[in-house]
């Protein structure tokens, strides 16, 4: 049996017609035999430069037989993939996308013959003919396309990444001032039935499918707190649906400013359904929300404001609580946005021109709402005795109950500058060298005693433990981990899905949807 010829191996000939012809091996096919990328020139010495560069590319790669496919082919297998792991609106997004303007100019290119060169030009013709925004998100698709493609061994490396992604223009948001707001609460003050609608919206700057989706299960009368954890839309040939928040951040708990935790508490008196915002006509559904949208066109129009979308609402808030002093991390939590970073550039270019005094509503709402950050982050505050605290949670007792240390200081700088240095003193130490095949089942375990349990609750540590124990370890523990592959975690998710469950005593084989997110969080 011939000897297996190692990735990045080469060869060169000269071809009968005169030219040269260099080739490497990059992968090889089930059965063991190798894939040649083949490379041409017309000299020795042009061809050793070229096939030299294609050493260096393919270095440590072993592609699959796989990698011979069209960028089309990959697309159906990808698109597949993704079903049941996304949103079908996100779905839809995905295809209208591929079909409308990546499969017509990239499709039938070999998926390792893309390259970086081939994308460029794709997104210079997309510029010509479309928003930035929307150039963006085809970027974002591809990205994640290619993405895949890499790690199920397709290709070497992404190409994307090496193309600078496409600009995105924001466009000014539309912001009601102060004044505006006085005149929208005003109208909406006569509008009993939906008064108490909008001034939660005004107030907290949820998304309207969150808004419509509320229930009083959600709202603590007790802690003035309310719990956003599903979303309502509708669908087309399926009426409306509820759903999952947006992203696994837009499932959060907020602090409801006094007013509003106030006239909740008053209308939950009152209240004959589960749903905080029900249907007028139909009380058992929830406030459909292209109702809410078409009712706020009409308020709007009574009190003679500009006309704009619900989401310019939320950006009201966000805006006005910005200039409250609310900083951009709190006020990521409390919309719900996965990154601080997104927060930042989708709103302090919209306060930098503004100044003024932010309106009563939102001042007080953001003082409310803006409470609660995120373990290990800090907070610096001003003390009545003119000194700065500097406060860090370090961990949880048995209990559930924070467990912090403070630092003092004269000024607010230095009070940042000693918490930055417990901040650091308090960090683990750097973890031992993680060898590249070593079960992915003992990193898991690795990542869990160093990084997270630490500083986890005892409620999240007993969640996480659970998942590793009854899932984690048995489904993938025993694969390499520079051997785990895309399609590996694909085949893991679709067991959980289908046979997941540990106990199924009560005949259901299968975990919910919100249970395999969890999971897919964690790996």
């Amino acid at each position: 049996m011939a000897k297996r010829r190692p990735s990045g191996d080469g060869m060169v000939r000269k071809r009968e017609d005169g030219r040269w012809e260099g080739r490497i091996v990059v992968g090889h096919k089930d059965n063991g035999d190798s894939i040649f990328h083949y490379v041409y020139a017309d000299t020795q010495k042009e061809l050793t430069a070229r096939l030299r560069k294609c050493i260096t590319a393919y270095q440590g790669v072993d592609l699959t037989e796989q990698s011979r496919l069209t960028l089309s082919e990959w697309l159906d297998q990808w698109l597949v993939s993704k079903e049941g792991m996304v949103r079908p609106g996100t779905l839809n997004g995905y295809r209208g996308y591929i079909e409308n303007h990546i499969r017509p100019c990239l499709g039938e290119k070999r998926i390792r013959q893309i390259k970086a060169v081939d994308i460029q030009r794709f997104y210079d013709m997309l510029s010509r003919k479309l928003a930035s925004g929307t150039v963006r998100r085809i970027h974002t698709t591809l990205h994640g396309i290619l993405k895949a493609a890499a790690q199920a061994r397709l290709i070497p490396r992404n190409p994307v990444e090496e193309v600078t992604p496409p600009k995105f223009s924001y466009q000014e948001k539309k912001v009601l001032t102060a004044e505006q707001v006085d005149r929208l609460m005003e109208v909406i003050q006569k509008d009993a039935l939906w008064h108490d609608l909008f001034y939660t919206e005004l107030t907290t700057g949820l998304r309207r499918g969150e808004l419509c989706g509320l229930r009083w299960e959600d709202f603590d009368a007790a802690s003035g707190s309310l719990k956003v954890c599903r979303t309502v839309r509708r669908e087309k040939g399926k009426g409306l649906t509820t759903g999952d928040t947006k992203t696994y951040a837009g499932t959060r708990t907020i602090t409801l400013p006094p007013s509003l935790a106030a006239l909740l508490k008053e209308r939950k008196r009152a209240a004959k359904t589960a749903w905080i915002f029900p249907d007028l006509l139909r009380p058992e559904r929830p406030t459909a929300p292209d109702a809410a949208y078409r009712r706020m066109k009409l308020l709007l129009e009574q009190a003679g404001l500009p006309d704009i979308r619900f989401h310019d609402l939320r950006h009201t808030f966000a805006t006005h609580a910005l200039t409250s002093g609310v900083d951009v991390k709190t006020l990521s939590g409390i919309l719900g946005h996965t990154r601080a970073a997104f927060t930042l550039d989708t709103y302090t270019h919209t306060t930098g021109d503004r100044g003024g005094i932010p309106h009563r509503h939102f001042r007080r709402g953001a003082e409310a709402v803006a409470k609660k950050r995120k373990n290990g982050e800090g907070t610096v505050r001003l003390r009545k005795d003119g000194r700065w605290e500097g406060r860090v949670v370090i961990g949880y007792d048995d209990k559930g109950l924070p467990k912090t240390k403070n630092v003092l200081a004269k000024t607010k700088s230095e009070c940042v500058e000693k918490l930055k240095t417990l901040k650091d003193a308090l960090a683990p130490p750097a973890p031992p060298r993680i060898k590249a095949d070593m079960p992915f089942g003992d990193w898991m375990e690795h990542w869990y005693e160093t990084h997270s349990r630490p500083a986890a609750r005892p409620g999240t540590r007993r969640i996480y433990e659970g998942y590793l124990r009854l899932y984690i370890r048995p489904g993938l523990g025993h694969i390499p981990l520079n051997r785990l592959t895309a399609k590996d975690m694909q085949r893991f998710f679709a067991w959980l899905k289908t046979e997941g469950r540990a106990d199924q005593s009560d005949g259901e084989t299968g975990l919910a949807d919100s249970q395999l997110r969890n999971i897919h969080s964690l790996c």
